[in-house]
Order: structure tokens, then C-alpha cells, then sequence
């Protein structure tokens, strides 16, 4: 194209610029500004086009009012169930991480977002490396990927005063690439949680599971026992080998609440 857009050409539908290209002006008949004379366009003139004279809105975005938040249900405390927090729920496979993690953002009275990182894991379709075929370095590589998109989805939703809540199998003995890893991807307000029932209970819900997320007794069994790490290092520790879903959400209320109203030094 030799000329300039058309008027409706996809840079002034699509992509609106404070100064658009401009299209030719009509040539004043008589005297002008400096500069300028019959048959010429006026040098101080603007280029005007008719999506030039289109109203945009000024201002960023409006986004629709949150809604409401109702009084407190008997018994929660408000603190943990309203405050934008990011909770990491840490603990062996079996361990129910992800069906707490659900149940908990499900019940919040504020937004709240649920965050698996094996979810993330399996967006990788076509050459998905799955450790259970072996532990190598694609899967490793496709760990560390997933585990800085959770980071990063985790920074936006708390950006936008939603909290959220994670879910991973962080072993205590590797802290650079475990939970100081997930600092660097979430930041310094994590909030790190161990769910860590019995080796018995973890046994019975891993023969529960199917596909992929099925292990091995062994595998199960090697696993708890590098999670028991975790008893010396500080972190809140919920034991739900005897709880329900709903008493291991209202626990985890409980640890949020504690962290919050004097921030621990994990």
C-alpha cells in the first residue's frame, strides 16, 4: 500500500495510537498563519481523522465492585478467612494437599485461588515427562518450569487482592530448589504449611489414586520419610490423619490466623 491506512483500516480499529496516520486535509482557500497561503495547508494545522475525533475513555480500567463480604461465620476467625495471603500446603503424595487446598479456597469468604502445581505440570501434552517413567533431566526442567509459572500466577492473583494457595511435594533436604525456591517465585509473604499425615493413612490414599498420580508403596513410603525433615525445621505442621476435610481447612485457618498476627520468622 502506497497511501496511508484506510479509515477504518485495522490500525484504527484494533490498535487506537494518540496520533494516528493521518489522511490528507482539505486545502484552506484564503489567507492563513504565517507559513501558509491560499492552495496550502496551514503548517500549524493538525492532521484530523474521524477516529482522531472518537471519545476514548481517560483512566485506567474499571473492573465491576467486589462483592460483599458477609460477618463472620461463628467460630472462624476473620483475620485469616478476609487478609491476601499465599499459602504454600506442603507434604508427601497421599497426603489429601490437594483436596484441602481446594476445600480451603473453595470456603474463604474472599476471593481465593487454588494453585496445583501438578495441574500446571500437565498442561505439557506432547512430551510431558512424567518421573514416574524415570527421574531425568526433562522432568526436572519441566518441575522447575511449573513451579515458576504457579510463582508467577501466584504474585498476579495477589496482586489483584485475591489470595491463593499452592500445593507441592517440597522436601526439606533440598532448600534451594524446594521452599527457598518458591520465596524467589512468590515472594517473601509465603506462608509455608506441612500437611503430613501417618505413613499408614498416606498408604491408604495413595491406593486411592489413579493414573499418573498413583505411586508405588515404595515410592510412597520413601517420601513420607523425607518429610519428617520438616519436624525440626520450624514450619507449622498439621497432622489430619484423624480429620476430616473441613476440621483440616478450619486448622489451616488457624496457622494462617497465628502467622498473621505475629509474623513468624520461617
Amino acid at each position: 500500500m502506497t497511501g496511508p491506512f484506510p479509515r477504518w483500516g485495522p490500525e484504527s480499529l484494533l490498535f487506537p495510537r494518540s496520533r494516528p496516520f493521518p489522511t490528507p486535509v482539505a486545502r484552506q482557500r484564503g489567507p492563513g498563519p504565517e507559513g501558509a497561503g491560499p492552495g496550502k495547508t496551514p503548517a500549524s494545522r493538525p492532521y484530523e481523522t474521524e477516529c482522531h475525533r472518537m471519545q476514548y475513555p481517560v483512566g485506567p480500567p474499571t473492573h465491576p465492585p467486589m462483592p460483599a463480604v458477609p460477618p463472620p461465620a461463628p467460630g472462624q476467625d476473620a483475620v485469616a478467612q478476609t487478609a491476601a495471603v499465599a499459602v504454600l500446603l506442603i507434604g508427601p503424595a497421599g497426603a489429601g494437599k490437594t483436596t484441602v487446598a481446594r476445600h480451603w479456597a473453595d470456603t474463604r469468604r474472599v476471593p481465593t485461588a487454588h494453585i496445583s502445581l501438578d495441574d500446571v505440570r500437565e498442561w505439557v501434552r506432547s512430551g510431558f515427562a512424567d518421573p514416574q517413567s524415570g527421574w531425568n533431566d526433562h522432568s526436572e526442567a519441566q518441575y522447575r518450569l511449573a513451579r515458576r509459572t504457579c510463582g508467577f500466577a501466584a504474585r498476579n492473583f495477589l496482586a489483584n487482592g485475591i489470595s491463593c494457595i499452592l500445593d507441592d511435594a517440597v522436601f526439606p533436604d533440598r532448600p534451594v530448589v524446594g521452599l527457598g525456591g518458591w520465596k524467589r517465585h512468590v515472594g517473601p509473604g509465603l506462608l509455608p504449611v506441612v500437611l503430613l499425615p501417618g505413613l499408614e493413612v498416606v498408604l491408604e490414599r495413595n491406593a486411592e489414586r489413579s493414573g499418573n498420580r498413583r505411586l508405588s508403596d515404595e515410592e510412597v513410603a520413601r517420601i513420607h520419610g523425607r518429610m519428617a525433615g520438616w519436624y525440626g525445621s520450624g514450619l507449622p505442621i498439621i497432622d489430619n490423619s484423624q480429620q476430616d476435610i473441613t476440621t483440616t481447612a478450619r486448622l489451616l485457618d488457624d496457622v494462617v490466623a497465628r502467622a498473621l498476627a505475629g509474623p513468624p520468622g520461617w
